[in-house]
């Protein structure tokens, strides 16, 4: 199954920010949410992980065909759902080993949460460092303190392959990223499709999607789906703009 949004209408403060949502993602696949600066798409990631601020008007959100709505966001998390943010937060005081170790325990149950049980684990984060272009000295500094754009992208990268989550959101995961990065990105998310997980990558422009072959694309504009395809609307999007494709599909 994977992840469903149904009919989700969304408001921060007194702004309606979603308007009758509704998409699924299932697992396998790749799932490009597009649209322009503004138009909802990280508000849908906001409210898929349950951020405070993010109210539920009307509509649900559904794991495997359970609903989430009344699940904080840490378990949320623990059911295996993750979220790459678009501005990484800084986290001053936590090393990235530390959070990572933690997070790792926390899946696994155990109770003290910085001790590291599993010396493989220190092994591992630093193989995958090196794969993804992340410098290892960046695991001993606390979180995302002083990392270029980049390098907080991979930082999310490296924690999304550790953590292994069922559903895993890319909030613009291609920002900062010179070309090489961009690739390494690409190959990630295709590789999470191929170990059969759920993919939903958000993005404004199809400069990713030119390496990463979504297998549905959904436009959204001013919080409302106005457009949804296959992997051609996402070259159609480029090839005609946002407000085009609205007229097209919409009239």
């Amino acid at each position: 199954m994977g992840l469903e949004v149904v009919d989700l209408t969304v408001k921060v403060r007194d702004k309606l920010v979603l308007r009758k949502v509704s998409l699924k993602v299932d697992y396998g696949t790749i799932h490009a949410v597009m649209g322009p600066n503004g138009s909802g798409k990280s508000s849908l990631a906001y409210a898929i992980m349950g951020r405070e601020g993010y109210e539920v008007v009307e509509g649900d959100i559904r794991l495997d065909g359970e609903s989430i709505l009344n699940l904080e966001t840490h378990e949320r998390a623990l059911k295996g759902v993750y979220i790459g943010m678009q501005d990484p937060p800084v986290v001053p005081g936590v090393k990235l080993s530390t959070l990572i170790v933690a997070a790792t325990n926390k899946r696994r149950g155990e109770s003290e949460l910085t001790k590291m049980s599993d010396p493989r684990l220190v092994k591992r984060m630093q193989l995958v460092s090196s794969s993804i272009g992340l410098n290892t000295e960046l695991l001993h500094r606390e979180v995302n303190v002083g990392f270029s754009g980049g390098e907080r992208k991979r930082s999310e990268i490296l924690q999304a392959i550790m953590l292994d989550p069922k559903i895993v959101i890319l909030d613009e995961p291609d920002s900062g990223l010179d070309i090489d990065g961009i690739k390494k990105v690409a190959d990630y998310i295709s590789d999470l499709k191929a170990k059969g997980k759920a993919v939903m990558l958000i993005t404004h422009y199809a400069r990713l999607l030119q390496h990463v072959m979504p297998d549905v694309v959904t436009v959204l504009i001013d919080g409302e789906v106005v457009a949804r395809g296959g992997s051609k609307l996402a070259l159609l999007v480029e090839e005609k703009g946002y407000n085009e494709v609205k007229k097209m599909y919409r009239g």
